[in-house]
């Protein structure tokens, strides 16, 4: 079956216009290509500015956990203090007590003492 000149004519126009369409696919797709790569590109910068931030953020935590040591220490040396100034405070109320005490046998060691004398020589 030999071809017609309608025929070839129609092949070729089909042809022509095939080929006028595959730019366009090519081009839509191209654009298509960009477009994906420019919202990568700016996720990767959002992403990379949102690393920045939470890295800033992490610095001045570590700032004010410094801070806070610190201020433990601080009140560590405070307490200490107060402990130690408690610690002789109780000291020198045990010793006032302990001399209290010893003059109060005395006391009464000489008052039983005496007591007795005066018993003995009074039986006498």
């Amino acid at each position: 079956m030999p071809l017609v000149q309608e025929d070839i004519d129609l092949v070729q126009h089909l042809i022509k216009q095939a080929m006028a369409d595959v730019p366009e696919v090519r081009n839509v797709n191209v654009r298509y290509e960009l477009d994906l790569r420019e919202r990568t590109i700016r996720v990767e910068e959002e992403l990379k500015h949102q690393r920045e931030l939470m890295l800033e953020g992490f610095k001045q935590m570590d700032k004010r956990f410094e801070q806070v040591d610190k201020r433990f220490e601080q009140i560590q040396i405070d307490m200490d203090k107060r402990f130690e100034q408690m610690r002789v405070e109780m000291n020198q109320r045990f010793e006032g007590m302990v001399r209290r005490l010893d003059r109060f046998m005395f006391w009464s060691l000489g008052l039983t003492v005496s007591s007795a004398i005066f018993v003995v020589t009074y039986l006498k």
